[in-house]
């Protein structure tokens, strides 16, 4: 594809998601005021849009923000250190997949929020409590990508490396870890969107600090159009969560060609 088709498809598809913007306000503001739904339980868009914009001139709300996304980060950054860590040894042995697998099938299919009474119990309504959820969700997404990236090293170059009297740090350095690069960080950008999750979740169940919890209290309290102006955030913030990733993932994997030819196209 030339460079006009790629700078006139670029411009189609930016507005192409501005009008699916434009296109879901529309239809949530007209929904309360046709009837659809009563407005004390759905708002009109734009009252809630105002309800954000005074959301963010409070202190409060940042610091919710603040809360939410630092519990987001530690949690996240813990699960990739292990999951990167414990992917890499026992992806790198046949003994250990096999002695695993059996394991790893078990543990991975439980959802977090199961785990939700023992957090509690363990660390009451605290940050521990959301970075127990986080981690466990996350882990399991990088974890996952990691085997795969281990297990899709080519044995040629492996031999390759051996022959050439690399050991065996040096093979993980120069063959390894460049195959399981572009794995990692496919599951690292899963886990950042998960981990988001799992920690409004956790503060919205358990009612540890940050915007879950400022959700709860809204909705308790009868303030309706508050409570969607916090769902609003979290969306919001989902949206740069997933653009930071991609934007990581892009610089990281600049020489990988699958990122080549997503620039090329």
């Amino acid at each position: 594809m030339d460079k006009t088709k790629k700078a006139r498809r670029r411009p189609t598809k930016q507005l192409l998601g501005i009008a699916g913007i434009i296109g879901f306000l529309l239809t949530w503001e007209a929904i309360p005021w046709v009837g659809i739904v009563d407005a004390r339980f759905l708002p009109p868009a734009s009252e809630v849009t105002l309800a954000l914009v005074r959301d963010f001139g409070l202190a409060a709300f940042w610091l919710a923000v603040g809360e939410t996304m630092l519990a987001w980060f530690i949690g996240l950054a813990l699960a990739v250190l292990a999951a990167t860590l414990l992917g890499f040894i026992i992806g790198s042995s046949a003994f250990l997949r096999g002695f695993t697998n059996s394991t790893v099938e078990f543990l991975r299919p439980i959802p977090s929020v199961a785990l939700i009474p023992l957090a509690v119990l363990l660390f009451g309504v605290k940050m521990e409590s959301s970075l127990m959820l986080i981690m466990y969700a996350s882990f399991w997404q990088v974890f996952i990508q990691v085997l795969y990236g281990v297990a899709d090293v080519d044995n040629v170059a492996m031999n390759t490396a051996k022959s050439y009297g690399l050991g065996q740090f040096a093979r993980i350095r120069h063959v390894v870890f460049p195959t399981t690069l572009p794995y990692l960080m496919t599951g690292v950008r899963l886990a950042a969107s998960v981990a988001l999750i799992l920690a409004i979740t956790a503060e919205l169940v358990i009612g540890s600090p940050g915007l879950g919890r400022e959700i709860a209290l809204a909705q308790s309290g009868g303030a309706i159009s508050g409570m969607y102006a916090l769902v609003l955030a979290t969306g919001l913030i989902g949206v740069l969560v997933n653009l930071a990733m991609r934007f990581v993932e892009r610089k990281t994997l600049s020489w990988h060609s699958s990122v080549r030819a997503e620039v090329i196209v």
